[in-house]
Formats: structure tokens, C-alpha cells, sequence
């Protein structure tokens, strides 16, 4: 029993739904907590106490962001085993393995230290306490490590190999599974993007406060050590996301053709389409602006190689279609008789294109028996919806670069011996959503480039689903909508209450601070004095 389209599409609604509210609050976690970690460095090393004020007030904001992001991420792993069963049952032997050690060593690492981090500032000393601010930070980044080599293993599968006797992919390497190319490049990209990030929402708050003629001093500081590493972290977001681009255009050449709107192959050099209304029905661009040259070097970095267009893709996908047919049908033959080396024989030599002919399945039950125009159907499963794609990567590089030139600005801004009122400063406030923008369209971007695969050219989504009723799929994904929105308008109201506070203590004039002040003002968790 195979789940409905309509189920397995609310499925993919729910889990979209629900990782990209979870993405809002990942990135500032993991920018964040590096840039509290430096700010205590320069306190333990000078001991200047404006650092350990500037450390105890965005603590506060990451201690919200923390907690809130803890509640959204948890629901996603139990997703896998309620709406994605059958994924769960064909690659949990090797999926479950980099999220158990996630669990295991980062998740429990930063939620073990956080409370330390937020609580510890009367009960450790100055040495302690940081060292226990760089764990959290080393923690929250390996957390984002071991997640995105399992989703950098549903994008390139590296290490496993599939059981025909079990029909499941186990793991055959972990080292392999480890240094996947993809889930190497993507956590060095999504880790950065967190830097950018927490570097403009950092700057953002500082800017305000500037505006307002308050805190001037932690402020000033906070905004120049958020733009530096901002303008690093920005350099290094474009330099890995063209090394993550080059990756999925050898590996997953679908995503690169619908990313760049390209339908007929182009001999190099090849032009960019700048501008482009894709349309996937007629399988053309009905307007385009091109740019000589610089789709070749963005995406070959040269000018000789040829990049493979969607159409002949899809010819391509049809032949492997095709060859994969055998594959399942000696698949079938061994489920019924596992002795059968015939059938064995035959499924190791068109096992490379099993999953083709899984696609097939959804429109012909008995692939033995399947006609050209279902192979045909099954071959155009397998280009994403090129139009969002196409429009979602370009708003995430539009984005990105202006996040450069912003925190350029910033950064020169910054070294002013004087901070006077400026129109940067009425800017900048209103440039913090703009980082957490470009994080949900890479997101997009990634997750629907794989498409029609939950695992590449393993295993389809349309399969991959549990066998719910549409009812139940649409009352969860509408309790889920509801609970995360309720979840985003508190980060949003706790965050603008405390920055609206400031680093004084309630009720004290401007200017002062959180020095020598707990976190949490709780009598029960207040910290013993000497």
C-alpha cells in the first residue's frame, strides 16, 4: 500500500512547514554563540568589564533564541517515523546513525553547558565560564555538523549500500558517510550563514540603540565586533556557496539545470540567464536576460566544458528508467525466493538504477508492462519545479551580496571615532530580516533541487511517505502551522521587550548595565553571592 499524492504532498507541506520555522531560529543560534564567546575572550583577557555586560545582554537574546529553537527542532526527528515511514524503514541504518551521535554528543554538550553559560557568572570564575561559552558554541556548530551530513547523505549517498534481501541501505563506511563532500561544503556554508546572521542582528540592535542616544558604549563595541566578523563571514558564505553550487553541478545536474533555467544544453561558454520566466509546461523561458560567458565560469570554472540542459535530462532519465526496470523485477523475483542467484545476478548488474525504476511504479504498478508515454511521465518527475528554484537561488545570492555591502558599510561605519546619528543608523535596524530571508530560500533552494528524491536517485518522495488520511495530515499540519506561528510571535515579543529593556536592570535609568546581574532574575535561580 503506497501512500496518495495528496498525502504525500501535505506531508511535504508539513515538514517544510516545519523546518523552515526551525531554521528561523538555528542560524542566530549558531552565529551567536561564537560571537558571546568572543566578546567574554576580550573580557577575560583585558578585563574590561563593558565586554562581560556586552556577553550578559546577548546572552539574554540568545538564551530566547536557544530555548524557542530547541522546541521547534525536536517535532522533526518524530516527523521521520510518523509521516516518512517508509523512509525511515529503507535508509534509517544509516540516517539514524549521524542524528543519534547529534543527540548524543552536540545537542546534550550545548544544552549540558547553556544553563552553565547563563547561570554559572557568580558560581565560576572568569577562565571556567568561558571555557564553558566556547563548549556551547563548539557545541551548537556540531550540532549543525552531524544534521547536515544526514541531509548531505539524502542529497549525495555516500557510504551505504542497498540489501536486496533486507530491501534496506545500510551502512557500509562511516568514514565515507563523514567526509561526503556535500555535507562538508553545506555545513561550512550553513555555519557561516548563521555568522552573517547573528553579525546583522547584532548590528541591527546596536544601530538602534545608536539612534537613540542609548547604552553608547556597549553598543559601539557590539557593532564593531559583529561587522568585522559579519564581513568575514559574508566572504566566506559567497566563496563555499559557489563550492557548494560546483558540488551539486556534478552531482545533481537536474538542480543545476532548473536552477539556471536551462532547458537545451549549452556548448561553452555558456550565458547566464539573469532574469527568466521559466515555464516548465512549455519547457522554455518566455523571457530571459542573459549574460555572456558567466554561466560557465560560475558553474565550470571554465570556458570549454558544455552544461547538460533539462531536456536532455530527461531523455537521459527515460534510458536509466529503463535499465532499472530489470533491477525491480529481479528485486521481486528475490523477495520471493531469496536463493535465486539469477535474479541476484541480474539486480547487481542494474542495481545503479533501481530508484528510476521506483519512479515508475507511480504510474505503472506492473513496470513489466509499463508504455512509453509512462516512462515518459516518470522521466519528467524527475526535474523540480524549476520556477521556484530558479527564483529562490537568485533571491538568496541577491541577498547575500547585499548583506555584504551592508556590513561593509557597517564595518566603516564602525571605525568612526565618533558615532554620530547617520542615515546607516536608521538602516541598519531594518536589514535584520533580511539574513534570515536568504537562509529559508537556501533552504528552499537545496530541498526542492532534490526533487523528486528523498534520497538522490535511491528513493522517490512519492513513496517514501506513511499511509495517513488526508484528514489527519491536514489537521497536524494546521496544528503545526498554528503552534510555530505562536512560537515565532514570542521569540518576536521576548526579543523586543528585552531589547527594549536594554542591558539596565528594570527600572534603572540609561546608561546602565547587567554587570555583576544574573541572567535570570528568578529568586530560586539567582546566584549565590560571596
Amino acid at each position: 500500500m503506497v501512500p496518495s499524492d495528496l498525502v504525500v504532498d501535505l506531508s511535504r507541506w508539513q515538514f517544510a512547514a516545519t523546518a523552515l520555522y526551525h531554521f528561523l531560529f538555528v542560524p542566530l543560534t549558531l552565529g551567536l554563540s561564537f560571537i558571546l564567546a568572543a566578546m567574554e575572550t576580550v573580557y577575560v583577557t583585558t578585563g574590561r568589564t563593558i565586554y562581560k555586560e556586552m556577553a550578559q545582554f546577548w546572552g539574554k537574546l540568545f538564551a530566547i533564541n536557544f530555548a524557542l529553537g530547541v522546541a521547534t527542532g525536536l517535532t522533526m526527528e518524530f516527523e521521520f517515523g510518523t509521516n516518512w515511514s517508509t523512509y525511515s524503514y529503507y535508509v534509517g541504518d544509516v540516517f539514524g546513525a549521524p542524528l543519534a551521535v547529534e543527540g548524543l554528543m552536540a545537542f546534550f554538550m550545548e544544552s549540558t553547558f547553556v544553563g552553565l553559560m547563563l547561570l554559572g557568572w557568580h558560581r565560576l570564575n572568569r577562565v571556567q565560564h568561558l571555557t564553558v561559552t566556547w563548549l556551547v558554541a563548539l557545541g551548537s556548530n556540531l550540532s549543525a555538523l552531524w544534521i547536515l551530513i544526514a541531509n548531505g547523505f539524502m542529497q549525495d549517498p555516500h557510504g551505504a549500500t542497498f540489501n536486496p534481501f533486507t530491501q534496506r541501505l545500510e551502512l557500509t563506511s562511516f568514514m565515507h558517510l563523514l567526509f561526503n563532500p556535500d555535507a562538508q561544503a553545506k555545513f561550512v556554508h550553513t555555519s557561516l550563514a548563521g555568522y552573517v546572521t547573528a553579525a546583522i542582528f547584532v548590528v541591527g540592535i546596536s544601530a538602534w540603540y545608536l539612534s537613540k542616544g542609548r547604552h553608547i558604549e556597549l553598543a559601539r563595541r557590539s557593532l564593531r565586533m559583529a561587522a568585522l566578523f559579519g564581513v568575514l563571514s559574508s566572504v566566506g558564505v559567497i566563496t563555499l556557496g559557489d563550492a557548494l553550487g560546483f558540488i551539486d553541478g556534478g552531482k545533481q545536474p537536474t538542480k543545476l539545470a532548473a536552477m539556471e533555467g536551462l532547458w537545451e544544453t549549452e556548448q561553452a561558454p555558456a550565458s547566464f540567464n539573469a532574469i527568466a520566466f521559466p515555464s516548465q509546461e512549455e519547457q522554455r523561458n518566455l523571457f530571459a536576460i542573459k549574460i555572456p560567458y558567466l554561466l560557465s565560469i560560475l558553474v565550470k570554472h571554465d570556458l570549454s566544458t558544455p552544461i547538460v540542459g533539462i531536456n536532455q535530462l530527461e531523455q537521459e532519465a527515460a534510458q536509466r528508467i529503463k535499465n532499472g526496470i530489470p533491477a525491480l523485477m529481479a528485486l521481486q523475483a528475490i523477495q520471493k525466493n531469496p536463493d535465486n542467484k539469477q535474479a541476484l545476478a541480474t539486480f547487481d548488474a542494474h542495481k545503479q538504477d533501481l530508484g528510476y525504476a521506483f519512479l515508475l511504479k507511480r504510474y505503472a504498478p506492473d513496470v513489466a508492462k509499463a508504455t512509453p508515454t509512462q516512462i515518459e511521465k516518470a522521466a519528467k518527475d524527475t526535474i523540480p519545479e524549476v520556477w521556484i528554484l530558479f527564483w529562490s537561488f537568485r533571491l538568496m545570492v541577491a541577498a547575500g551580496f547585499a548583506m555584504l555591502v551592508f556590513l561593509i558599510f557597517a564595518t566603516l561605519y564602525s571605525l568612526k571615532t565618533d558615532c554620530r546619528r547617520t542615515g546607516f543608523l536608521k538602516i541598519a535596524p531594518w536589514f535584520i530580516p533580511v539574513p534570515f530571508f536568504a537562509c529559508e530560500m537556501g533552504w528552499v533552494t537545496a530541498e526542492v533541487g532534490r526533487q523528486p528524491w528523498t534520497v538522490y536517485e535511491q528513493l522517490p518522495t512519492w513513496i517514501s511517505a506513511s499511509t495517513h488520511s488526508a484528514s489527519y495530515m491536514i489537521f497536524s499540519l494546521t496544528g503545526f502551522v498554528l503552534l510555530y506561528t505562536c512560537f515565532i510571535v514570542v521569540e518576536m515579543y521576548l526579543m523586543t521587550k528585552f531589547v527594549r529593556q536594554g542591558p539596565d536592570e528594570p527600572g534603572s535609568r540609561a546608561g546602565g548595565s547587567l554587570a555583576g546581574q544574573p541572567v535570570f532574575a528568578h529568586p530560586l535561580l539567582a546566584p549565590h553571592r560571596d
